[in-house]
């Protein structure tokens, strides 16, 4: 994907253009491209919504370089679909109540059913690996009751505008805001992202919302560099995400602190992993994993992750439109539509998704709520919460049929899936 850092002042071409090329000669042989100077005709061909003035200045041109998009959820269901193709188990709706120690060691975790609450009893384990994103300190805490905090959590927000207010294929950088941080406005599954923002937060939701001062200051900061003013009437949805950041001594502000990832091994062997990002995943996972192996006292073996291809990923069974997310899983999305022409119907005309898709991801990818279905399988209360929540019945009929439950069910997960929904909806007033 391509980003245009827009220049209008003089020192900004040359200062970022440089900064970029010290990125492209650092990424070596990995850089998806080299950047390059673009005249101001050259950067509005690539962000025709770009405001031709900022603050009194003309836009002069800009500086354009590549970096990798991707769709974290259907990542995240492609990783527990490979685990699945390689033998490992995965649950859903699982709940750690402790950790099993024997002798001064972990040894397993107790586990409950976090839908019926049913004790499930406990798996044991040579190794436990807490990777428990923003939460890991409260796992920590149930080896070491007194452990220091070792992550100093940051909420992000953004909001979501449609397409027309970035109609090309590129995006926009603005790589310095009023409070210091950088602002993306990137064209995503048919819409325009706008965001993000960078806050502590001590709390940890599970369900984290967006304040009014977050939208009013993307908002506020997106109208001095787009031609179209977007207001609060525009924004589709907004949610916020927690970033696990990792504490180092002395720092106060989450925009400062690293996003590498950290491995620690308690006392009792449990070994946790934090910190990092998307783009280091397979990194954490192999020195993660080569830790854990070594305590349980595996037979050293070398780590395939650099090559392995993800579920999905056959060459041969390419897929296009709107199934390309799920690879050469399309073609069976495609069957069930083929079986069943109901299932081919859309959900909503605002979005592109198709019944089948929920019956598929209740088939193969453990969803269970509507909530599993329109957020995190599809991404449908990102892009367009009123129209989530006006698809959340059928999703729940679709879903009650396949799961074989009752109109209460129905009623009750619908009832559910608005009350988070809300918090997507961004107050126009």
């Amino acid at each position: 994907l391509g980003f245009v850092v827009p220049a209008y002042r003089l020192v900004d071409q040359p200062f970022y253009g440089i900064g970029l090329k010290i990125y492209d000669l650092l990424a070596g042989r990995l850089n998806l491209k080299p950047s390059r100077w673009l005249s101001r005709d050259q950067a509005l061909a690539h962000a025709p919504t770009l405001a031709p003035r900022q603050s009194g200045r003309a836009l002069r041109g800009g500086i354009l370089y590549y970096d990798g998009q991707f769709d974290d959820a259907r990542l995240a269901i492609a990783l527990m679909r490979t685990l699945q193709d390689q033998g490992g188990t995965a649950v859903n709706y699982v709940r750690a109540r402790g950790l099993v120690q024997a002798e001064g060691r972990i040894v397993g975790v107790e586990l409950e059913d976090a839908e019926s609450g049913a004790d499930l009893g406990s798996a044991r384990a040579r190794c436990v690996v807490n990777a428990a994103g923003v939460w890991v300190d409260a796992v920590r805490r149930m080896d070491e009751p007194d452990a220091p905090g070792m992550v100093a959590p940051s909420q992000g927000v953004h909001l979501m505008l449609p397409r027309d207010f970035l109609p090309g294929d590129d995006a926009i950088l603005i790589p310095r805001t009023d409070d210091g941080r950088v602002l993306f406005v990137v064209p995503w599954n048919g819409h325009t992202l706008v965001g993000t923002t960078d806050a502590p937060r001590a709390d940890l939701p599970l369900e984290p919302k967006a304040s009014d001062a977050d939208v009013d200051f993307i908002l506020s900061t997106a109208a001095r560099y787009l031609s179209r003013v977007p207001t609060r009437a525009d924004v589709t949805s907004i949610w916020a995400g927690l970033r696990p950041l990792v504490k180092h001594t002395g720092e106060t502000a989450t925009k400062t602190l690293s996003r590498e990832h950290t491995i620690l091994v308690s006392r009792a062997g449990l070994v946790t992993v934090t910190g990092g990002k998307w783009t280091t995943y397979r990194r954490m996972a192999e020195e993660g994993v080569d830790r854990a192996a070594s305590l349980a006292k595996l037979p050293p073996r070398p780590c395939p992750t650099r090559e392995m291809r993800l579920h999905g990923a056959a060459p041969d069974a390419a897929a296009v439109g709107d199934l390309a997310v799920y690879g050469s899983d399309a073609s069976a999305i495609q069957q069930l539509m083929n079986a069943d022409p109901t299932l081919a119907a859309p959900l909503h005309p605002a979005l592109p998704y198709r019944a089948a898709e929920v019956v598929w991801s209740l088939r193969s990818e453990m969803a269970r709520t509507v909530e599993d279905v329109l957020a995190r399988r599809l991404r449908a209360l990102f892009l367009d919460a009123p129209a989530a929540i006006e698809m959340a019945p059928r999703v729940a009929e679709l879903m009650a049929r396949e799961l074989e439950r009752d109109a209460d069910w129905i009623t009750a997960q619908v009832r559910a899936f608005n009350e988070v929904a809300r918090g997507y909806v961004v107050k126009v007033s």
